[in-house]
């Protein structure tokens, strides 16, 4: 059932024609004509997408309450066939499971005898949870109100990323059940370790066979469903990096300090591993904790361009400031910095976050110990031009210099940053496929977060990776995550336009030059 009363679909698809004859978007030969066959091909799509709504509400139900936690080694094998599963399901073929020294990952091809090969990227692995923190279960994905957006799923991996990618599956269904022959061919790469940092990942893109597909791809794209209130998305051109670790110290490994907890009194005249650790954390970063001051860290940062700065301040002028610090819980930005300027670091900035510390006894009340072991769990954003590498040589040689050798860096996972040109034939045909739909999309020169894009955008792949999709959802990593299926929200996306979403994406993809 379509999200939009008649009125605002009418407005809606009179928008669209307008946008695609404004949008200067250019047309591979006999394009117009591809168009026009997908335009008299949409109402038999759509009808067996509204057919087909019940059942893809299901799939992304079914698939929550099989989560496979990749840093818990829970249901990691069952993850997988389970994705499998899915995959033949939607019409994939020659869908196998690729080995690595990790978890495996998951490949299929759809042949459709098409001129262009599209590649999509999926992550079968979901976040940690503590139930004690949700209003919702986070495996039941119940169908909770959602005030000011809908009727919501709530459960892990909702938004992140099974919401989307089911949806991505219900377009290929909608198609396959319409007698719609798609007009792209189709790769699919999924893993199981995107949230502990696809440590593997590269290992599994490159596998011969796979490698020869992604090959063959013009471009690839991760299914997001992010619209804000106002309908608007953004088409992000690049994405930054990440490395993911633990610091530890220990008085097994500084030599000084308990190997074990000891009673807290006799800090008097026994040194403590977890101020060790403090020390050590204080040294990364400036005094407010804002800036990372190891040793040559953004030596090779590019800044942002004119056209990136420029392009910031075009979607900073339509955004809603008050609702984006409403929505983060916070009053200012660092330094109080006003909104552009506040962005422009977003994008630009390398950072350094602790995730979490832990030491000794946290639980209720007071135990009197001296811990003998503590643990920082951090993450560096990386931007163009670092590298991991360069990031984990420097973080050791910075602690070493410090006078820190024996504080543990554990890596557990990370990737480089990503970058995708603006004019590649991915983002033509997204731009292209927004304003088809009438939904307003900002050029972002860079997410803020991070995924494993620059194992495609680097060689030996070497192909335009990015994101794209209608819909929306929040609280990836936290609790009552959730992704909207009827939205009470005109602007919003409900499950059928964002199944219908993808299917846009598929024909512009098929048609842009």
């Amino acid at each position: 059932m379509s999200t939009s009363s008649p009125s605002s679909a009418s407005r809606r698809d009179m928008l669209r024609s307008a946008a695609l004859l404004g949008s200067g978007v250019a047309l591979t030969a006999g394009g117009g004509a591809a168009i026009a066959a997908a335009d008299s091909e949409m109402a038999r799509i759509r009808k067996a997408a509204e057919s087909n709504r019940d059942a893809d509400i299901r799939r992304i139900q079914d698939w929550i309450k099989l989560p496979s936690i990749a840093a818990e080694n829970l249901n990691m094998a069952e993850g997988a066939a389970y994705m499998a599963d899915l995959a033949r399901s939607a019409g994939f073929t020659g869908v196998t499971t690729v080995p690595s020294d990790g978890h495996p990952g998951v490949f299929g091809v759809m042949d459709n005898g098409a001129k262009r090969t599209l590649g999509i990227y999926f992550m079968y692995d979901v976040k940690q949870f503590d139930p004690a923190e949700w209003s919702s279960p986070p495996l039941e994905a119940r169908i909770v109100d959602k005030p000011g957006w809908g009727k919501a799923i709530v459960g892990r991996g909702a938004i992140n990323q099974k919401g989307p990618q089911a949806t991505f599956l219900a377009a290929l269904h909608a198609m396959k059940d319409a007698g719609v022959k798609l007009p792209v061919n189709i790769v699919l790469l999924a893993e199981g370790e995107e949230e502990i940092g696809s440590p593997n990942f590269r290992q599994i893109a490159t596998n011969p066979g796979v490698l020869a597909a992604l090959k063959r791809c013009e471009g690839i794209f991760i299914p997001a469903c992010w619209q804000g209130a106002n309908g608007e998305v953004q088409v992000n051109l690049g994405s930054k990096g990440i490395i993911e670790l633990e610091l530890i110290a220990s008085g097994e490994k500084w030599g000084r300090g308990p190997k074990g907890d000891v009673h807290s009194s006799y800090k008097a005249m026994i040194d403590s591993p977890t101020w060790r650790l403090v020390q050590a954390l204080q040294t990364l970063v400036s005094a407010d904790g804002n800036n990372v001051v190891i040793g040559g860290w953004s030596e090779n940062v590019r800044p942002l361009t004119a056209r990136e700065k420029a392009l910031i301040a075009e979607a900073a002028r339509g955004m809603d400031e008050a609702q984006m610090k409403a929505s983060f819980g916070v009053t200012h930005w660092i330094d109080n910095l006003p909104l552009e300027q506040a962005l422009v670091r977003l994008a630009q900035e390398p950072t350094a976050n602790i995730e979490g510390l832990v030491a000794g006894y946290t639980g209720p009340g007071g135990k009197t110990v001296l811990p003998g072991r503590a643990v920082a769990k951090l993450d560096f954003r990386l931007v163009p031009n670092q590298t991991r590498a360069e990031a984990e040589a420097k973080l050791r040689a910075h602690l070493d210099s410090q006078g820190f050798t024996d504080i543990e860096a554990n890596v557990s996972g990370g990737y480089d940053p990503t970058e995708v040109a603006e004019d590649s034939l991915l983002i033509k045909a997204e731009m292209a496929a927004y304003a088809k739909m009438g939904v307003k999309a900002n050029l972002n020169p860079r997410l803020a977060g991070s995924w494993p894009g620059a194992v495609f955008t680097a060689p030996p792949v070497s192909i335009p990776a990015g994101h794209f999709g209608i819909g929306h959802g929040s609280g990836a990593h936290a609790p009552d995550e959730y992704f909207v299926v009827d939205s009470s929200n005109p602007k919003v996306a409900g499950i059928t336009d964002a199944t219908m979403g993808f299917v846009e994406m598929l024909y512009q993809m098929a048609a842009v030059r």
